[in-house]
């Protein structure tokens, strides 16, 4: 989700917080290490979540983001990152949230192969059973009158689950999940989250339950075993057609030592047709654990804690520096970097219910904006053009994705098309 970015020169106040260190920004939101002070002395190191200023100007984002926050926050289970707060300061929406000292395992397993470490199966097992934990009880939530939240994460993916040093294991981001009593619902077909990892009928657009999260966590177990990534192509509409209508090789074609019965428990979890999938992740957190409890070797929490100390020695003194770092408070006129104006920090959060009413009360959108798409001629040259109509939320949609991978959004649209043409 997010990029390593140089840190901010001086720390500064965000309302009752300090922001000690901006440590990533992604499309969405930019992540700082932060700190809150209490009574006599008392610090709790947080991250806050800023959401982007070009996003935060979005009526339509901003209610569908304070809606699923809402939703996440009410979640408090060991392997889920809880969230304590979320609203507005100045012209700035946000998330706090729970601070974890650790590794996602996008940077876990890189880091154990470019030391010439293989990485345990029997870890990558572990860490599998403790999300499967975080996500049933996410699957299974209610609310304070006994109906279910219908919650399903939408994005399992290798950046979204967290080690902590001490061996603990957190699902994150549980900010563009989504229930059936929220607000905002999402447009029929909308795909979201992160294309290589998402479950077939995620990929159709089709209504979403438990299931979809649990194909997810498969084809991340099945890379973090074999090496390979499940679901390739050289382009978004390759990749989804590799996703609804690939084959899907066991993984011992790619690694002969796997257990028969780690590749039964993938190859279920990789179903594609969800009926035949585990239907909870509890019924696939206990085919793990009959596993692990069976082997010659079952890892407990100090055993990972002790893997990824030795993983990241060389970090691990950099990161105390971190969390430890003096707050210092910008001077008057001081600009600091991508940090709201000191003259609007002092303002309370507003209430995320507050901001949802004031923003049901805005007018809805004028005439949908039009996008240019290059239409190349028989020469190669682009001397003509489409024009594609398209809603204010398709467009900023498009317009995300163009910004991720540096093109304009008429070009992205141009190769969409080409590339439907190819696969139709």
């Amino acid at each position: 989700m997010a990029t390593p970015v140089g840190s901010p020169k001086v720390s500064t106040r965000f309302g009752k917080y300090s922001l000690v260190d901006r440590i990533a920004v992604g499309g969405m939101a930019e992540i700082f290490l932060a700190r809150q002070a209490g009574l006599e002395g008392f610090e709790k190191t947080i991250v806050i979540k800023r959401i982007r200023p070009h996003l935060s100007k979005q009526a339509s984002f901003v209610k569908m983001f304070l809606n699923e926050a809402k939703l996440a926050a009410q979640l408090n289970h060991p392997n889920i990152v809880q969230i304590y707060d979320l609203g507005k300061i100045g012209e700035s929406y946000f998330i706090a949230m729970e601070y974890i000292f650790g590794r996602d395992m996008r940077r876990i397993i890189p880091k154990a192969d470019s030391l010439g470490i293989p990485f345990p199966m029997v870890y990558a097992l572990k860490i599998a059973s403790s999300v499967c934990e975080g996500l049933y009880y996410a699957h299974q939530k209610v609310d304070l009158y006994g109906n279910p939240l219908n919650i399903v994460h939408r994005d399992v993916t290798p950046e979204n689950i967290f080690v902590s040093f001490d061996g603990t294991v957190k699902v994150l981001d549980f900010g563009i999940a989504k229930a059936a009593n929220q607000i905002e619902q999402t447009r029929a077909g909308e795909i979201k989250g992160k294309l290589s990892y998402m479950s077939p009928e995620q990929c159709m657009g089709k209504l979403l339950d438990c299931r979809s999260d649990l194909f997810s966590l498969g084809v991340v177990l099945y890379e973090w075993l074999t090496g390979f990534k499940l679901f390739t192509g050289d382009s978004e509409v390759a990749i989804l057609k590799s996703i609804t209508e690939g084959k899907i090789y066991a993984p011992s074609y790619f690694k002969a030592d796997i257990p028969e019965a780690v590749e039964a428990i993938l190859m279920k979890a990789l179903e594609k047709d969800r009926e035949k999938r585990y239907q909870t992740a509890w019924e696939m957190q206990y085919d793990l654990d009959q596993f692990l409890s069976q082997y010659e070797f079952t890892p407990s929490n100090i055993h990972l804690s002790n893997f990824l100390k030795q993983l990241f020695n060389d970090e691990l003194e950099e990161e105390k520096k971190r969390i430890g770092r003096t707050v210092t408070p910008a001077g008057p006129g001081e600009i600091v970097d991508r940090v709201v104006p000191e003259e609007q920090h002092d303002e309370a959060p507003e209430d995320a219910d507050e901001i949802i009413s004031q923003l049901e009360q805005l007018p809805p959108p004028d005439a949908s904006p039009q996008v240019a798409v290059p239409v190349s001629g028989a020469n190669g040259r682009a001397d003509q053009t489409l024009s594609v109509q398209l809603s204010a939320k398709e467009l900023e949609s498009l317009a995300t994705i163009a910004r991720r991978h540096n093109m304009s959004v008429g070009t992205l649209v141009r190769d969409v098309m080409v590339s439907w043409l190819k696969y139709k």
